[in-house]
C-alpha cells in the first residue's frame, strides 16, 4: 500500500495530499483597521516533488501576473501534480488596491527583501513573506511588467551563476533571456542568499493586459514545471531556443520635450539607428535619439512627454541581429499556434 504523503503546513493551514486550498496569510491593517491578508493558492500533490512558488504584484500595478496566476490555476493536469505548487497572485495588496506600484509609505516592497520585524511597513511585509511563504519553497517565479508607462518584451531574467535557474530560463522559452545579477534588496536576491532557483519574468506594462505576454507566461510556467517532473510531458514538436543577452543598457532622452517613436518592442536596431526625435512645442527645435548599441528592444517608454536623461528604449545585445529576428518572429508564432483562444486541454481557460 502506498503512504500517503503529509500534509503541506502554511500558515495555520494544512493541505491534504491530493487537494488544494487558498490561505490567507495576514500581513497588517489599513489605518481604518481594514485587515489585508496575501492569499496563497496551494495545490498538493499526491506524489513527492518539487515545491514552486509563483509570484505576481510585488509591484500593485503590475498586473500580468495575475492574469497569469488565474490561467495556470485552470490548467487541468494540476490534478495529477507531482509536488506541491504556491501561487501568490498579489503579494503587495497595498499597491494593489491603489493601483501603485509602491505601499502607503511609498517604499518599493521589492527593496525590502529579506525584510526586519521590526521595520518599514515594507521591510516587515517581506520579513513576513520569506519566513511564512519563501522559505517553504524549493523553486521560484517572480513574475513582473514594465513600470508605468514602459513596456518590456516578454524576457526572463536568471543569475547567470545559478545552473539550475538558467536551466529554468532556458525551458520557460521566454523570447529573450537575460543573465544578470539580482539587485539588493529584491526577493530574488533574498532567493538567490537562500539558495532557491529563481526565475523573473518580466513582459508588458504596468495596470496593462498584454495578452501574448500572459500567454508566454503561462506557457513558459508550464514548460519549467514539466522539467521539474510536476507535470507530465505533453507532446510538443521542437521549440525554438530564446536568444541570450549578456548586456543590456537604456537609451536615455537627450532633451526634455515632446517625443515621436519610430521603433517597436522586439524590433532590431543597429548602433546608430534613428530610434525618435524629441521637439519642443514652442519653437523649431528637434534632437534625434539614436541607438547607442546594436541588439534588441526589450522595454520602451510610452509617454511621449519626456524628461531630460529619461530612459527611452532598453537594448539588449544579442549574438546576431539576422537571427534575433528569426527567434522572435518564430516564439511569438508558437506561442500563438499553442495557445488559442479557447478551452483547451493544455492551459485551462484562455
Amino acid at each position: 500500500m502506498t503512504q500517503q504523503r503529509a500534509p503541506f503546513q502554511l500558515g495555520a493551514s494544512q493541505i491534504l495530499a491530493g487537494s488544494r486550498a487558498v490561505v490567507d496569510i495576514p500581513f497588517g491593517k489599513l489605518y481604518t483597521h481594514t485587515e489585508l491578508n496575501i492569499g496563497a493558492h496551494v495545490v498538493h500533490g499526491r506524489q513527492n516533488g518539487p515545491v514552486l512558488l509563483i509570484t505576481a504584484a510585488l509591484h500593485g500595478d503590475e498586473i500580468n501576473g495575475v492574469e497569469i496566476c488565474r490561467r495556470l490555476l485552470k490548467v487541468p493536469r494540476l490534478n495529477r501534480l507531482r509536488g506541491t505548487l504556491i501561487v501568490v497572485p498579489i503579494v503587495n495588496t497595498y499597491g494593489f488596491v491603489q493601483q501603485s506600484r509602491y505601499l502607503p509609505d511609498r517604499r518599493d516592497l521589492n527593496r525590502s527583501f529579506p525584510g526586519s520585524e521590526k521595520g518599514s511597513l515594507g521591510s516587515r511585509m517581506a520579513y513576513q513573506f520569506t519566513n511564512s511563504i519563501l522559505t517553504k519553497c524549493t523553486h521560484a517565479i517572480d513574475l513582473h511588467t514594465g513600470a508605468i508607462h514602459r513596456a518590456n518584451l516578454p524576457q526572463v531574467r536568471a543569475s547567470a551563476k545559478d545552473k539550475v535557474a538558467l536551466r529554468m530560463a532556458e525551458i520557460f522559452n521566454a523570447p529573450i533571456i537575460i543573465k544578470a545579477a539580482s539587485r539588493e534588496g529584491t526577493m530574488r536576491g533574498t532567493a538567490n542568499n537562500l539558495g532557491i532557483p529563481i526565475l523573473l519574468y518580466e513582459a508588458g506594462e504596468a495596470l496593462r493586459f498584454d495578452e501574448q505576454a500572459i500567454k508566454i507566461g503561462v506557457r513558459g510556467i508550464v514548460n519549467v514545471m514539466q522539467d521539474l517532473g510536476m507535470l507530465t510531458h505533453a507532446k510538443k514538436g521542437v521549440k525554438t531556443q530564446s536568444l541570450f543577452s549578456k548586456k543590456s543598457s537604456w537609451v536615455r532622452a537627450e532633451h526634455d520635450g515632446i517625443a515621436r517613436y519610430y521603433v517597436s518592442l522586439g524590433q532590431t536596431v543597429q548602433q546608430g539607428d534613428l530610434l525618435a526625435h524629441i521637439y519642443s512645442p514652442y519653437s523649431d527645435f528637434e534632437v534625434a535619439i539614436t541607438a547607442t548599441l546594436a541588439g534588441v528592444v526589450i522595454g520602451r517608454n510610452n509617454l511621449p512627454l519626456v524628461n531630460e536623461g529619461e530612459a527611452l528604449f532598453h537594448i539588449a545585445e544579442v549574438s546576431s541581429l539576422e537571427e534575433a529576428e528569426k527567434t522572435l518572429d518564430a516564439i511569438s508564432d508558437e506561442v500563438d499556434n499553442a495557445m488559442p483562444l479557447s478551452l483547451t486541454d493544455e492551459y485551462g481557460v484562455v
